[in-house]
């Protein structure tokens, strides 16, 4: 009776949320770990390879981030379809999107080739490093045609309400990766080069299985699967929006590290710390944000502007709830984090006083990851286009007045709480309108 009776107090909103954001998390989790198998396995052969590796997996992170938006858009296009209770068209939206992906990423391989060396000196690689970059890169490149379709197959699916496959793809994907890795590398002794056809090799495999999947959906529903060149301009014209705001972002983060390492190295290192327990934290609101997109996209292309209100509400109260409990556990653990991580007494200072900002920020954090995922998937991508540039301005007079007056770390910290508390007040004004509750099956 008791448990029947708590079944019925249940917000309907909570059961789909966790159905979607639990296993995005699980995924989102996943995907570093590529990189990190790579680490592990490399560090046995060397500073230099390590390094190498290093500096290539940033280049090709930034490429792959970039790109986010063919996983965003797909989302939301299919997610309106699925709403409007047209899988046939989803499908198809699906397709236009993982085609964008192809291309894109045929384009980035080859037109990226020659950029190698420019790369490598853009990412600061020493003359030691620099050689294993260059190759790690240049294999890696031919991996970036898979990665894209993997994000848009990703959005695919999270479209059709299934962030389960997903993660089963990612956990697949790190498992053949590192065995490749292992093989390689410490088996037929292929060096960093090894670990980069290793990686390439998962990844195609990962976008071969998005690629059967959605054309056994195609048959099933009778969609056609060849390119369709008003899709792949809906597609693009989408994306271009999304990706202005993902360079926005990526901006901050650039200028953030940038930054610090001119404040020292002890500023750095403490930043970098910081940067990745923010990171992390920032990966179990991104869940919440994605089922967002799934489920906003899908109660706007069923015209249900109530639940499409409803469900918002309660996505927004998620975020703020894990905001505050991640805000206090980080407080709690602060005391003995430090030195997980150095032994350096000036690094600890550092990092004990910055996770005391990070704390503060991310009950502000919670709410605007899950209003990004919304507005993403509602579709409102010119709104976030221009909200983004604004945030990124708001950001750089503090950031640069945080080193000119030698405010250190905490300086640096609450500049990013600025540019927080920016996209805070932009995406709250525009959820609390009606300008981006726009229905039906396209927007």
């Amino acid at each position: 009776m008791v448990g029947s009776a708590w079944r019925r107090r249940v917000n309907p909103h909570d059961r789909e949320i966790l159905r979607l954001a639990v296993p995005a998390f699980g995924a989102l989790v996943a995907e570093p770990l590529f990189l990190l198998s790579d680490s592990a396995i490399i560090g046995h052969l060397g500073t230099a390879q390590l390094g190498g590796l290093g500096v290539a997996g940033q280049a090709l992170s930034l490429l792959v981030y970039l790109c986010v938006f063919l996983a965003y858009g797909t989302t939301a296009g299919v997610a309106r379809q699925v709403g409007a209770g047209d899988l046939r068209a989803a499908i198809r939206q699906g397709i236009d999107g993982m085609w964008l992906a192809l291309a894109i990423g045929v384009v980035l391989a080859v037109g990226c080739r020659p950029l190698v060396p420019w790369l490598v000196d853009l990412f600061g690689a020493s003359p030691v490093v620099d050689p294993y970059a260059r190759t790690y890169l240049t294999i890696s490149l031919l991996g970036v045609p898979g990665m894209l379709v993997v994000l848009a197959g990703t959005g695919v699916l999270r479209g059709l309400q299934d962030t389960r496959t997903p993660l089963l793809v990612s956990i697949g994907g790190f498992g053949g990766n590192l065995i490749l890795n292992v093989v390689f590398v410490l088996v037929l002794d292929w060096g960093i080069a090894g670990s980069a056809w290793g990686t390439v090799i998962a990844q195609t495999l990962g976008a071969a299985v998005y690629v059967i999947m959605v054309l056994r959906g195609a048959r099933r529903h009778g969609a056609p699967v060849r390119p369709d060149l008003p899709g792949l301009r809906a597609a693009a014209s989408a994306g271009v929006h999304l990706l202005v705001r993902t360079a926005a972002l990526r901006v901050v983060l650039i200028v953030g590290t940038s930054v610090a390492a001119r404040m020292g190295d002890a500023e750095i290192a403490a930043y970098q710390v910081g940067f990745q327990v923010w990171t992390l934290l920032a990966l179990a609101l991104d869940s919440i944000a994605i089922a967002g997109q799934a489920i906003t996209g899908r109660h706007l292309g069923a015209e249900d502007v109530a639940a499409t209100r409803s469900a918002t509400r309660r996505m927004v109260l998620w975020g703020v709830v894990c905001g505050v409990i991640f805000g206090i556990a980080i407080l709690v653990v602060r005391p003995w984090l430090p030195a997980l991580f150095t032994t350096d007494d000036q690094v600890r200072g550092l990092l004990l006083a910055s996770l005391i900002v990070v704390a503060l920020l991310q009950p502000i954090a919670g709410v605007v990851f899950v209003l990004d995922g919304i507005l993403i998937g509602a579709g409102d991508g010119p709104y976030l286009a221009v909200t983004s540039l604004i945030s990124t301005v708001a950001f750089l007079p503090p950031v640069l007045a945080a080193y000119q007056l030698g405010a250190g770390l905490i300086g640096l910290w609450l500049a990013i709480g600025v540019w927080m508390a920016a996209r805070f007040v932009t995406l709250g004004l525009r959820a609390r309108s009606e300008a981006w509750l726009v229905t039906g099956a396209t927007r």
